[in-house]
Parts: structure tokens; sequence; C-alpha cells
């Protein structure tokens, strides 16, 4: 106790030298609790008292002098002295557990049952929590709450927790604490599991999610517990070749953006410009004319007031509009055929990356769609591999269908000419994609979604008929439309720096976890549109990805360019591979398995034997799985994660660092971000993803491919030294490799926009 005294007597006498007028409680015990645990040279709480003198004004009130107190900490963080961090975090803390704390007494709250019952009396909550859960239930599970997890924080991951994702009301002031949103979040995920052990998957969901093992993607986070529950990151819509069509494809964007989710569209079914329409020749616009549409949508439905819409466009590498769609947001040309608020992406065949390996000197054919359906009555669209090269090359040979034929290095230069201005377009290898596809017997991948991860089965909707009824002396248009696939994305991210890889029980624990919350996901949403809602059960489709790859490969002392780092991997992504299915295949022995397993590559083995998952403990699972079935008929994606890599103070999802220290100037706010764990042990291992050989990034992309059945965000990085071999070089070895898609190329002189909606 006399050590205790001691510390705080120095805290007292240090504040006392720089005249500290800070009346928040708790803050002395905070302060020596930095004292305490942030020892050793570059820090010390004379440092940080020295550093405030430069903010401290005679008069100022407490809490600019708190302000001011955090920002010296935040301005101590460098790479010599990385743990400010964390001590900013503390002290920002302890501010807002203050607010917090005179909030709740002016309101009368005590416990989390009546702050949940006034949350839902506000409008802030989803009356669905009090609808499922007793006041004994509530209070049990408040027990678990763990204010020791908020030293995880660091000050960046708890600022943007504070100001975006809990709780706040009508003048921004937030109304819970992280651990109770955490928590919040559990008791949402949990709310349809059996009462008889409901409040057990309450406290591991909070465990996984206060622990920061598991982040859910940014609309989990943020809207699970509230009224509109859209827990969806992205959705992934097939464009019909129709007018009615193309405008029900635009609605729908609209009513997703509208909830805050992403969006994929495939226009690879919609006629070139000049096409036939009704017999009349040159009469159809092209598919620009349509992205264009989808481009002011974005712009006009924002996500939830937040920023605006976002959608990624999707268009094969044969179809006759090419040119033009690859240069949508580049800076030259008619602005008349741009759309600089979309992101392009390419399916390429892999017929396209053969011919470009040997000979760039050959002729590149671009045909119509709708003029192969009418005059060879298929759709080449609809066919991958074998059967798409041979009917492709019938096309080509047809005299009665019209081609624009192109030099193949010329589509490639536009490629990589819009890749080095604008990070675009995404790179989806179709053929790739669907020979992987454990669901082929359901249909075709099309395209992906807006960050490149999801592949899953795709369909347009149909109109059916419309009927004029009378319903109750009211004349009532019926307009009946057949649902399509219309692909749904549910993600979360295991942090692997904060989980121990290397013991098979940890990870076979968290995966199972993250799968059975996932999986409620699908039932717990609140869908935007019915389409969804119809593909997400039947299906039951889970993207389950990671972050925290380069810190976790830092902590290991792996090399990022090494050998070791690609059998590291292969390692860790098959434990996580062989957990995930363990944890489907579980659940489908529970609740039952998704409806088209029947014929799928998961019950036929086909889906073990293709990945080379042939040892006897894979063996056991693929007989397991063809016993009790799989509740999920896609189960690994790996996103982003921008923003929730932040929030667990982690390494966003399979990137590199940019750098292993900066200061970051928010709204007048010193942001430290700070490489994780940063030691001199670790410090070499945080190499920049500018100064990387990226062919080393593309192989540990084929790696992991293997061990994930959907795909990967996989950014390449490259400086102003590139040339266009060396681009297109790294695209032909993803492809060799096996990768299913790429996302942007990030230049050194190109600033980006990153993907809110799939942060996971």
């Amino acid at each position: 106790m006399s050590g205790i005294r001691e510390g705080e007597q120095k805290v007292i006498m240090a504040k006392r030298k720089v005249d500290i007028d800070l009346d928040y409680k708790g803050l002395e015990q905070c302060l020596e609790g930095i004292g305490r645990d942030f020892q050793g040279e570059g820090y010390g709480l004379e440092r940080l008292f020295e550093r405030y003198r430069s903010f401290h004004k005679q008069g100022m009130e407490p809490a600019e002098g708190m302000e001011a107190l955090i920002r010296s900490a935040a301005e101590l963080t460098s790479k010599e002295a990385p743990m400010w961090e964390f001590a900013a975090a503390r002290l920002r803390y302890c501010r807002f557990a203050c607010e917090m704390e005179e909030q709740l007494r002016g309101l009368g709250i005590r416990g989390l049952y009546e702050k949940i019952s006034y949350l839902t009396d506000q409008g802030l909550y989803g009356d669905y929590i009090l609808k499922h859960y007793g006041r004994e239930e509530i209070e049990e599970a408040e027990g678990f709450l763990d204010d020791e997890r908020n030293k995880l924080f660091t000050y960046a991951g708890l600022d943007l927790l504070l100001k975006r994702y809990v709780i706040q009301d009508h003048s921004h002031h937030p109304l819970e604490t992280p651990q109770e949103m955490y928590l919040g979040i559990a008791l949402h995920l949990a709310m349809k599991e059996d009462k008889a052990c409901r409040i057990k998957w309450v406290r591991r969901f909070y465990d996984m999610l206060s622990r920061m093992q598991v982040t859910m993607a940014t609309p989990t986070l943020s809207n699970a517990r509230k009224p509109y529950h859209q827990l969806s990151s992205c959705f992934i819509d097939t464009v019909p070749d129709s007018l009615e069509g193309i405008y029900r494809s635009v609605d729908n964007f609209a009513q997703v953006s509208k909830f805050g989710g992403g969006m994929g569209l495939y226009f690879g079914k919609v006629r070139a410009a000049g096409s036939r329409i009704r017999g009349f020749e040159g009469a159809a616009g092209g598919v620009i004319r349509w992205i264009k549409l989808v481009n002011d949508t974005a712009v006009a439905v924002d996500q939830l007031g937040m920023r605006q819409g976002a959608a990624a466009v999707y268009l094969d590498a044969w179809h006759k509009d090419l040119p033009e769609f690859l240069q949508l947001r580049t800076n030259n040309g008619d602005d008349r055929m741009k759309a600089h608020d979309i992101f392009p992406a390419v399916c390429f065949p892999d017929l396209f990356w053969r011919m470009a390996k040997e000979n760039l000197d050959q002729n590149w054919h671009l045909m119509c769609p709708h003029e192969i359906q009418t005059v060879k009555g298929y759709c080449l669209e609809d066919c991958y591999g074998e059967l798409w090269e041979e009917r492709y090359l019938d096309c080509v040979e047809d005299d009665r269908i019209s081609k624009r034929t192109v030099l193949l290095k010329d589509v490639v230069r536009l490629i990589i000419k819009s890749a080095v201005e604008t990070g675009t377009p995404f790179i989806f290898n179709r053929d790739t994609v669907n020979r992987a596809n454990p669901n082929s017997h359901r249909g075709i991948i099309y395209c992906s979604n807006l960050c490149t991860e999801i592949a899953q089965n795709m369909s347009p909707i149909e109109s059916v008929s419309t009927q004029v009824l009378e319903v109750n002396g009211e004349t009532t248009v019926v307009q009946t439309t057949r649902p399509g696939d219309f692909v749904v994305c549910n993600l979360a991210s295991l942090c692997l720096g904060a989980i121990d890889v290397d013991d098979p029980g940890e990870v076979e624990h968290i995966v199972a976890s993250a799968v059975r919350a996932l999986d409620n996901v699908i039932d717990l949403n609140f869908y935007p549109l019915a389409y969804a809602g119809i593909t997400n059960r039947n299906y039951r489709g889970i993207g389950l990805g990671v972050s925290g790859y380069h810190h976790m490969l830092a902590k290991h002392g792996i090399r990022w360019e090494s050998g070791e780092h690609l059998a590291f991997a292969d390692r860790v992504f098959e434990r996580i591979h062989y957990a995930a299915v363990r944890a489907s295949a579980n659940l489908a022995a529970e609740k039952g398995r998704y409806r088209y397993f029947e014929g799928s590559e998961w019950q036929t083995g086909a889906y073990f034997e293709k990945r080379g998952l042939v040892s006897g403990e894979w063996k056991s699972l693929a007989e397991q799985v063809a016993e009790y079935g799989m509740r999920n008929a896609y189960l690994l994606a790996v996103a982003p994660t921008s923003s929730t890599s932040i929030l667990s103070g982690t390494t966003a999802g399979l990137d590199p660092v940019m750098k292993r220290f900066y200061l970051e100037e928010k709204k007048n706010a010193i942001l430290p971000r700070v490489a994780p764990d940063l030691t001199p042990r670790t410090f070499w291992l945080y190499k920049s993803g500018y100064t990387m050989d990226q062919t080393w990034t593309v192989r540990a992309a084929g790696v992991r491919q293997r061990h994930i059945d959907q795909a990967q965000s996989v950014n390449l990085y490259i400086t102003n030294d590139y040339t266009m071999r060396q681009l297109l070089n790294l695209y032909i070895l993803a492809w060799e490799s096996g990768v299913k898609t790429l996302y942007y190329v990030r230049s050194k002189s190109l600033e980006v926009e990153e993907c809110e909606s799939c942060s996971s």
C-alpha cells in the first residue's frame, strides 16, 4: 500500500509542477497506472508533464486541460516510444468515463438493464433485445463486462470507436462504453440460440470481440442492437439485358446504399454500344451510359448520411465496350464517358492471360453478348473453362457476329494505364473462380463484390408477370419476379496478431465462435431487399477472413520476402480452413444443412480432392461433411478491414504496413499510427509495402488461396519506377498461382479510396 501511496504522491507533485488543474475522477489512478505500466527509457510521467507544459495556459477549463494532456501523450508516441499511444488511450478513456458517469447520473441510470431500457425507449436500441432477454439474463451478462480490456485499445482505435461505433444520443454524446457495445453486439448475435445455453454464447461472442481476437464487419459493429440492424457489408447483383431489369438493378443499389451496404454489379449481360434493339441496328447505347446511372445513384443515395454509396461494376474482357470501360476513371478523354465515383473491374478468362504471356502482338476479339445469344442461341458469359474457350473461338470464326478486333497489347496498355492512374480495374479470374466453386451444380459466379473477396453463385432477377387485381375494392397492380441469386456478404475477421496461431485448440475455439456468430447474422439481419434474404437463407454463405497478417508475421520473426513466410502462411491458413469447415459441419449436425448441399462438391468430396486435402485428418472431416452436411455453402473470404483493424490495433487485412510510424492530423487532433508490437526485434520485419518485391505478395496469395474457398482482397504496391511489363508479369503470376482476384494497385503517387462497407 505504501508503494501505491508513494506513486500517487509522485503524480500529484508532478502535476503541481506544471499547475495542472484537472478535476477528473480517477485521473490520479489512471496516471499512476501509466507511471507503473509504461516504465523505461522514453516514458515516465515527468516527460508527459514536460510535454504538457507547451499546451498549458493559465485559466484553462478542466476539459481543455484534459484534452491537452491527452494530446501530449499522443504526440510523445514515436517509433522509439510506441507505448505512448496506449497511455494516450487510457487518458482518453478516463475523460470519456468521467463524462459518461456524469451523464448517466443525470439520467438516473445505474445498471445495464436500465440503460438498455432507456436506449430502447429513445429508439436507439432495437426493442428485440428486451423481448428476447429478461432482466435476470441481462444482469448475468453484465457480469461479463471486463473494463481491463479497455487497456487493449490504442489511442487511434479508441478514438475511432467512440466517435463512430458506440451508440450516441442525438447530440452526439456517447451513451455506451466500449465494453457495453461489445456485449450489446453479443446479445444480438446470440439472441436466437437455445435458451438453455444462450448466455454461454453471449459470453463467447463478447470474449472474442472484447479481447480483439475477432472483429465483425463495420455494418455489424455499427448496427447490431439497433432498430435498423442491417448487418451485411456488401451485395452483388446480376444486371439483366433489359430496360426493366437494368432499372431494377439500379433501384436495388439505391436500397442497399440507403442502409449502408456496398454493391457489386455484373454488367456482362448488357448489350454493347451499337447493338440491335428490336431489330434496329445501332440503337443500343452500351454499358457506359448505364454505369453512369449507377455512378449518379452512388452520389445521390449516400450511406446513412455518412458517405456516398459505393459500387464496383464488372465487365468481361471480351465485351465490346471494354476499351471505354477501362477509361471510366481516367482523367483524359470525353467526360461524358466517365464515371469517377464507381470502381471498374474486369473478368478475365484463362485464354487472355495465356495469350498475354505468349505474345502481346496478337489480336483480341471483342463482341456483344446479346448478338452472340441471338446468333448462337447460348450466352457466352454463362460458361467457363474449356467450354467457354471452345465457344469463344467458335464465335470468333462465325462471320454473322460482328467483332471489334484490337491488339492484345493495346488492351493490356489500357488496363495498366488505368491501374497506375486510378488503382483500378480490379482483377477477377473467372475460370479460376468457377473451377474452385463448391456449388457449381447450382450455377456460375460472374463476378465479385466491391472489395473482390466474395465468390458465390449468381443469377439475375427475372420478371414473371404483371397482374391487375381487385383487393378490398381497390385496384392493385402486382408484379411477380423470380428472385435469382442476389449475393450477400456477411463478414468477420480473425485478428491474427491477437491469436496464438500455433495452438490448434485456440484457433479451433475462436473460429467456431466466429463461424457461429456469422451464421446467426443470416437469421438476425434486416434485409434492405427481399431478394437478398432469400439467397442468404438458401446458401447461408459467410465470409470469415483475417486481419493483422503482417502483424502475425512480425510477431513470429518472419520476413515477408522469404520462403519461411510461404510455409508459415500455408500452415496457418490450413489450420483456419480446417477449423472453419469443421465448425460449419458441426453446425449442420446441430441446426441443419444449407438448402443446396445435395450434389455439391462438399457432399461428393471433390472440394477436398481438388485442393489436395488428403491427410487422415482431412479425410475424416470429409466423411463427417458427407454424413452431416455443411451449414454454409461458402465459408472463407478475406476482406480489407481498413477501419476495424484500427479498432483492434493491428495491421489491415493481408496488407503490409506503409510506414512503421507516423502522426496523422485529423480535425485538430493528432492520431499516432504505429506498427503493432513495434520493438527492436520487430522493427526491421515491418518493411514498407512499397519497398517489397511484389512477387512475394502474389506468391503468398497463391499459397493461401488453396485454403480460402472464396477470394482475397490482395493489393499490389508499386512505385513510379514500375514498367508496364513488370505490372503485367504480376498479373500473370497471380493467374498462374491460382489467385482468384486482385484488388487495388496502390501507387506511391496515388491515393485510392478505402472501402468502409467491407471493413471487417
